[in-house]
């Protein structure tokens, strides 16, 4: 039985160009996530899923696999992560290759560590989960969130009005860095909904949406104060 991290890489990317290999704090992006990955010491493959020659080349160089170029069919603008994990697993199965367990990373994931990834994969055998999800918790609360009618604001849920924002339930929301996943219940799935989903929380200060350069610089600066724990 196999462990696989599968790193998802394509080559385009409209927002920030190059995005899966712009340099972050000295490196390609995509090193910090195959790094994590690596370090874990659970992966019996760490391999990256790209249509693209040059993330090929640099994975291979930061010591991922890239045993086959994704298709066309799952590298356009249309296509779900699960289309991209679905054509992997698929090609492993194809390969002889038994996998038991397999993790998406995402390539611009530098909060990821070996760590979170062996906490991950422990918690996931430990429930007998489907998959385990990093999430955050969503700061402010959208209970407290507006909405616009006729150019004005007003309370989108006003019967959390009065209430203080710590009496309010805690929400939380993907932290899109990691999912691992029980092979046997992805392929019973339908598109990422499961019955047993267990979170692995993640503290504000180590997520970060990364859509623009602002979003870049910040999560640099995030990464730094990270490391310096």
């Amino acid at each position: 039985m196999s462990v696989i991290a599968i790193i998802t890489a394509r080559g385009g990317s409209k927002r920030i160009p190059r995005k899966n290999i712009k340099n972050f704090c000295g490196e390609p992006i995509i090193a910090y996530s195959i790094r994590a990955a690596l370090e874990s010491g659970i992966f019996d493959h760490v391999m990256v899923s790209t249509d693209d020659e040059e993330i090929a080349e640099i994975s291979r160089k930061y010591g991922a696999e890239v045993p086959f170029m994704r298709s066309a069919e799952t590298a356009n603008d249309f296509a779900t992560t699960r289309d991209v994990l679905e054509e992997v697993v698929r090609k492993y199965d194809e390969m002889g290759e038994n996998i038991e367990y397999f993790c998406c990373i995402y390539p611009c994931a530098p909060f990821v560590t070996a760590k979170k990834l062996r906490d991950c994969f422990d918690y996931l055998r430990e429930k007998e989960a489907h998959s385990v999800w990093t999430v955050v918790k969503c700061s402010p609360p959208p209970q407290r969130c507006f909405e616009l009618v006729d150019g004005m604001i007003q309370y989108k849920y006003p019967e959390y009005n009065n209430m203080r924002s710590q009496d309010l339930e805690p929400l939380y929301h993907d932290c899109g860095q990691l999912y691992f996943y029980n092979k046997k219940d992805f392929e019973k799935g339908d598109k990422h909904v499961f019955k047993k989903i267990f979170p692995m929380y993640i503290p504000e200060t180590e997520v970060q949406d990364i859509d623009n350069d602002t979003d870049w610089a910040i999560a640099e600066i995030k990464y730094k104060l990270m490391i310096e724990k």
